[in-house]
């Protein structure tokens, strides 16, 4: 939700951001209007209630006919009071609805344009060159069988396409790098979470994703509770309608928690193995902070992101992502994308995006500094999901035999484990 005293005042701004997420651009005109009725219709109540208080303070003082025709007015007042009243609040429920569907501001540095149109800002680490190494890279899911770490054919049978199981050491993968990924946060000052997978609808929608995103939710109509899909929304939701001292900030929370995603509109991507889910374990790092230190904590939290996927030994970029691509409560978004050998290209592992004032404002999340109370903002950025990070070490850390080197990084959490062999069959 955008501040409405920007928009009075730079409508423009507001026209060039929807304009340049590819979103409706007349809604910021029926916004004004709105804005202008619920400004208008309140200065009239106001106006009409100090009118009936001093009617009021006339009327014990009167007698006779005239305390009969102030009587006769006050009637009457109290009923344009109560119009004005109802007018008043339609007016603020209608400008908040439509305030509610515009997208936060996209920053003027954010490349205009759709999915493609991103811009890359570094590379890092080497692709392998398995040809000179003598043999052919297996995909993902067949090192993941031959390892006994990854089960879709059950996963299938049980719960339907892109569910899975991660057994032996592929559970023992993921343990490990949820608690190295946990282990590298709170050394940065994060505050580790173990947050609610089902939240209430105040909470989804005040993050921003019962808009655009609303497709991608899953909903349980008989409780009216959403499945998250990152732990982003109860981080976010963890301090709405309260007000935070400015020295308590920043505040830094290292959330896991299982995410749920119908992934509508994917039909036909991503089909094999485990990339694209509908169920996986994530840890999100999440920052409250003053809005005038979003930008450098922006940075902060990919400086994080470049930290872990360099510690996986991974090959990556790091890309700027395109206006129309940035979801609706992202000023800016920077993706960490690891390149996958079998399919010849960089695919997203890491994001993390600026949010500025947009969520504080739908949770009513402010901050209370010099006796001045304002929003301040929030950030995100995933340190790993789990699923992707493990397509991106069988593939890049595999051997001609079938076997993954372990990153360094990870051993102490695989009881000090080099190598994970295939199993016998």
């Amino acid at each position: 939700m955008i501040d409405l005293r920007l928009l009075r005042e730079d409508p423009d701004r507001v026209r060039a951001s929807q304009r340049a997420r590819g979103e409706d651009v007349a809604l910021v005109d029926s916004l004004l209007s709105a804005d202008e009725r619920r400004r208008s219709s309140g200065v009239r109540f106001d106006e009409l209630r100090a009118e009936q208080k001093a009617l009021g303070k006339l009327i014990p003082r009167a007698s006779g006919e005239e305390k009969a025709e102030l009587l006769k007015k006050a009637s009457q007042l109290a009923a344009d009071v109560k119009t004005a009243d109802a007018e008043r609040d339609a007016a603020a429920a209608a400008t908040q609805e439509l305030n509610l569907q515009l997208g936060n501001l996209v920053h003027p540095d954010v490349p205009v344009g759709g999915e493609e149109d991103f811009v890359t800002l570094e590379t890092h680490g080497e692709m392998r060159d398995f040809a000179a190494e003598g043999f052919e890279p297996r995909d993902h899911l067949e090192l993941g069988q031959l390892l006994g770490a990854i089960d879709v054919e059950r996963g299938a049978k049980v719960s339907g396409s892109r569910f899975y199981f991660l057994t032996g050491v592929g559970a023992l993968l993921e343990l490990a790098l949820v608690n190295a990924a946990i282990a590298q946060a709170t050394a940065a000052g994060f505050t580790p979470m173990l947050t609610p997978a089902l939240v209430r609808p105040q909470s989804m929608a005040g993050t921003g994703f019962l808009g655009q995103a609303a497709q991608d939710v899953y909903h349980l109509d008989k409780d009216d509770l959403y499945l998250v899909g990152t732990s982003e929304v109860p981080l976010a939701a963890y301090h709405m309608d309260e007000i935070l001292d400015a020295d308590r900030l920043p505040l830094r929370y290292a959330g896991f928690s299982p995410c749920f995603r119908r992934e509508a509109g994917s039909h036909g991507k991503d089909t094999r193995g485990i990339f694209r889910v509908h169920q996986f374990d994530k840890v999100e790092m999440f920052s409250y902070v003053a809005p005038e230190d979003s930008r450098a904590e922006h940075q902060r939290l990919l400086e994080w992101e470049k930290q872990w996927l360099t510690s996986l030994e991974l090959p990556f970029r790091v890309i700027d992502v395109a206006s129309a691509d940035l979801g609706s409560s992202a000023s800016r978004k920077f993706d960490c994308e690891a390149w996958i050998p079998t399919q010849g290209k960089y695919r997203e592992l890491t994001s993390t995006s600026d949010c500025t004032e947009f969520q504080s404002r739908r949770l009513s999340i402010r901050v209370r500094e010099d006796k001045k109370v304002r929003p301040l903002a929030t950030l995100n950025g995933t340190l790993c999901a789990v699923p992707r990070t493990i397509v991106a070490i069988l593939e890049n850390h595999q051997q001609a035999d079938g076997s993954v080197r372990v990153p360094e990084v990870l051993r102490p959490y695989l009881g000090g484990r080099e190598i994970l062999e295939p199993v016998a069959r």
